[in-house]
């Protein structure tokens, strides 16, 4: 075998796993949020780090279903600014911006006017507001 096509093939290894590296889940803590508006019930169970949060969000729907998937997204300060990605009722899968702000040990569901920046959903600026929300989250449990 060539010298170079080894030192070739070892370069491309090389790229490939220090490219398949991710990001250390070691430093996340796990954290169960519940809440109630009217009849509807979210369930929203993340994994936190100093900077970014993962984890699976449901929404039931009193007598019509349900909205469930995944988010995951970023933490400034006491903003946590994400998506949720999910499947609709049981229908088509859907991606909207999510943002959830940390207040006296709650999080407080954002609200505001849904576009789209380079084909993915985010608020459009100044509009994402915490007043009137949905869904006041309660820590639970772990």
């Amino acid at each position: 075998m060539n010298i170079k096509f080894f030192i070739f093939l070892l370069l491309i290894l090389v790229t490939i796993l220090s490219c398949n590296s991710k990001e250390e889940k070691k430093g996340y803590h796990e954290v169960l949020y519940r809440a109630v508006n009217n009849k509807d019930t979210a369930i929203l169970a993340i994994n936190i780090s100093d900077k970014r949060f993962y984890g699976r969000y449901e929404i039931s729907y009193y007598k019509t279903g349900k909205d469930s998937g995944d988010v995951r997204g970023d933490i400034k300060g006491d903003t946590f600014r994400g998506d949720f990605h999910f499947i609709s009722n049981g229908g088509s899968w859907k991606r909207i911006p999510l943002a959830l702000l940390k207040k006296e040990n709650k999080l407080i569901l954002g609200n505001g006017v849904i576009g789209t920046y380079m084909n993915l959903p985010c608020f459009i600026n100044g509009t994402l507001n915490y007043n009137d929300p949905k869904f006041v989250f309660e820590k639970v449990g772990k």
